[in-house]
């Protein structure tokens, strides 16, 4: 599904795909009920909501889209305008789920609007996974764990040995394919 057939239903704000699926159904199968959990970049509220009904945990969502935060809330989801793992305290959650801008995007192809952000990863894919590869270890318990989802557009296997170069090990959870992309859900540990 294409930018622009995304943009009918709610123009600003990422309305949940395969993508949310796969990622909300792998977290929610290994995430416990007295779990603190952050979800980066929550958009509709939709995963952060699934994990806090399906497990019980408490969930902090975050985005840096306005639209998404209000959206969000009016979800029930406990939402901070926030650029990644900023605000939060060191060591604070037990989890780390995020669904990252993934699509690769040709500069001279930015809409720039918050549709387009939610969904471009920049020239590689990866302009928004490399800063939170960077940043969230800082945030994370001493055994907490990230979910993160990435697409083959994306290069696993560059996201891995990034997430390596950060200190983590990566190893796959759940994938799922389609015509053009895998999709696939990495946990990291430290």
């Amino acid at each position: 599904m294409g930018l622009e057939d995304r943009r009918d239903d709610e123009p600003d704000v990422y309305q949940p795909a395969e993508d949310s699926h796969l990622l909300a159904e792998a977290a929610c199968e290994r995430i416990e009920g007295g779990d603190l959990v952050l979800e980066v970049g929550t958009g509709s509220g939709y995963v952060a909501g699934r994990i806090a009904d399906e497990t019980g945990a408490r969930v902090i969502a975050s985005d840096l889209n306005p639209h998404a935060v209000r959206q969000a809330r009016s979800e029930g989801v406990e939402t901070v305008r926030a650029d990644l793992v900023s605000p939060f305290r060191d060591g604070a959650f037990d989890a780390v789920v995020f669904n990252p801008p993934y699509l690769p995007t040709d500069p001279e192809n930015e809409w720039d609007d918050w549709m387009e952000r939610a969904l471009s990863g920049g020239e590689d894919g990866r302009a928004v996974i490399d800063p939170f590869l960077a940043s969230v270890g800082r945030v994370l318990a001493p055994d907490g764990v990230v979910y993160l989802l990435v697409s083959s557009l994306t290069g696993v296997d560059a996201v891995v040995e990034r997430a390596g170069e950060e200190g983590f090990s990566a190893v796959a959870i759940a994938d799922e394919s389609f015509p053009f992309e895998t999709l696939t859900v990495l946990k990291l540990l430290r």
